[in-house]
């Protein structure tokens, strides 16, 4: 059984939700988490415009789409987020119109700073990186499986610029920004289509 029960899961946000509760912190000059530092602030005004852009432009694939038509058992997914990261900006939105897609897939989100007890279940490297996508069984609430923090060949990417002992941050947020721009969400619905395939039959 996972550790996300049955109350934590209504008491999860919805996309739209989620949304609504970054505009009125932005509105109060907030942001979620537990970093309140001006430039959290700016990140996230930054990913709230990102998010909005994602949601007008995105369009499923017809390998992902055709995958989803198809499910045949109930998902819930439940996402470990914050509104200040980059990395979700690009992804949270893309995650949330997926769901959308078909009736067998129900999306929530929970804050990462408000929620340590799940997020340290599902550590990257040690380190509490998201987002993170935990999939259950929309019945039984088992837990089918994990993905995340972001494309494969996006954190090989960042593997490569952080072994320069000289890199950057800011240009490594910049060329991080840049690949999500370019890639269009491509590298996204592969992964995912691959990993909803596997919880389809695990």
């Amino acid at each position: 059984m996972s550790i996300i029960t049955k109350e934590i899961i209504e008491k999860a946000y919805t996309y739209s939700e989620y949304v609504d509760l970054i505009n009125s912190l932005l509105s109060e000059n907030k942001t979620t988490g537990l970093n309140q530092t001006s430039e959290y602030i700016e990140y996230t005004r930054l990913n709230l415009q990102r998010m909005l852009r994602t949601e007008k432009t995105f369009q499923i694939n017809s390998d992902l789409k055709d995958t989803l038509n198809r499910l045949e058992r109930k998902f819930i997914w439940i996402v470990l987020t914050e509104a200040w990261c980059g990395d979700a900006a690009n992804i949270v939105p893309v995650l949330a119109k997926i769901a959308e897609t078909t009736s067998n897939i129900t999306c929530k989100f929970l804050l990462r700073d408000s929620n340590p007890d799940i997020m340290d279940k599902y550590l990257t490297n040690g380190k509490r990186a998201i987002p993170k996508l935990i999939c259950l069984d929309g019945n039984t609430l088992i837990e089918l499986g994990a993905w995340g923090p972001r494309p494969m060949i996006l954190q090989e990417k960042i593997n490569l610029l952080k072994a320069d002992p000289n890199y950057s941050v800011t240009e490594l947020q910049k060329e991080i920004q840049l690949w999500y721009f370019q890639n269009k969400t491509e590298e996204i619905q592969k992964e995912i289509l691959e990993n909803i395939k596997k919880w389809n039959s695990a």
